[in-house]
């Protein structure tokens, strides 16, 4: 993220405590906490008027001013890298890529090599630069540990018009997810505003002065102590699904972030401990797939459909379930 000679922040009630590298941190999601160290030292920001200092415990009303642009990232520059991909499909304009758990979609927080962008870089000679050089050909990303489907655009009139549907709502994005708890509800939506945990940066969370963010979901499997979602997103923030299951009671198993994990076991009933335990012992990460996606073509204006396999984890983890499914 860059930041504009005179852009300015006031900090607000939420943020009040927080050292003054992690509210600078908090936006620049992309870059490491050591970089934005570096951007303090070298007097890029001013508090309340003087030249800020990584440890100052920010208070309610102190005013930040970016007083000098941070100097670029060194490693600006993305290296091609031969890293195996899984192409669902390919022409002139535009790919779909089949991502793996455990793939970066493009560089950030530290991470500079074996990302999809990396990859995309050794693999194909022309990509769109819409949004920079770090992240060529790509639209919308997946987290790491989130499998599936991506478009990448060839060409930047195929990257504005696939970016226009992005923006229009018009590319459905389909995720299927094994959430812990039955759920009593066959559909519905959650509607709540996600912005970035202010003493956490890694962490997003439901916040009512966050950005507007919608997910859908259907249940498709119904069991004793979890519920297997299709979800669909309306809007594209960060950890989304993640966040709003979570904010529901229904966190996604597995997740590190957001009480998937050994943390949730203590709530399953004692009877069903051990076959919950059993089944958080099939994902290392979030049980969470980007199984389905919808685009129309912006050449030739056909619509095209993806769908991924499950991973076979989650088919394993499915297989288990079976013996406490209840109809739906």
């Amino acid at each position: 993220m860059s930041f504009e000679a005179g852009t300015g922040w006031t900090c607000g009630p939420e943020e009040a405590g927080l050292r003054f590298d992690l509210f600078i941190g908090a936006r620049a999601a992309d870059t490491s906490r050591s970089r934005v160290q570096k951007w303090i030292e070298a007097g890029c920001f001013l508090v309340n008027g003087i030249p800020g200092k990584k440890n100052h415990t920010m208070a309610e009303g102190d005013v930040v001013i970016v007083l000098a642009a941070p100097a670029p990232d060194e490693s600006s520059t993305l290296k091609p890298e031969d890293i195996p991909l899984s192409i669902a499909y390919e022409d002139d304009d535009l790919l779909v890529v089949d991502k793996p758990k455990g793939m970066v979609t493009h560089p950030g927080n530290g991470i500079h090599s074996g990302t999809l962008a990396n990859a995309l870089a050794f693999k194909f000679k022309t990509l769109s630069d819409v949004n920079g050089p770090l992240r060529p050909g790509i639209l919308h990303r997946l987290d790491k540990d989130t499998s599936g489907l991506l478009v990448v655009a060839k060409n930047n009139a195929a990257h504005l018009h696939l970016a226009h549907q992005l923006e229009a709502r018009e590319i459905k994005r389909i995720y299927h997810a094994l959430c812990w708890r039955e759920s009593a509800e066959t559909s519905g939506l959650v509607d709540q505003a996600i912005a970035r945990n202010p003493r956490d940066p890694l962490k997003m969370g439901v916040h009512a002065d966050g950005k507007r963010a919608v997910t859908h979901f259907r249940t498709i499997g119904f069991y004793q102590f979890a519920t297997y979602f299709e979800l669909e997103l309306e809007t594209g923030r960060t950890h989304q699904i993640r966040v709003h299951m979570a904010h529901i009671q229904h966190p996604v198993v597995g997740d590190p972030l957001y009480g998937g994990r050994l943390a949730y076991l203590d709530r399953v009933q004692p009877i069903y401990h051990p076959f919950a335990t059993k089944l958080l012992s099939y994902f290392a990460s979030q049980a969470l797939h980007a199984h389905r996606l919808t685009f129309t073509h912006p050449v030739s204006g056909k619509k095209m459909e993806f769908k991924s396999p499950l991973p076979p984890e989650f088919l394993q983890a499915l297989a288990f379930l079976e013996r406490f499914k209840r109809e739906i």
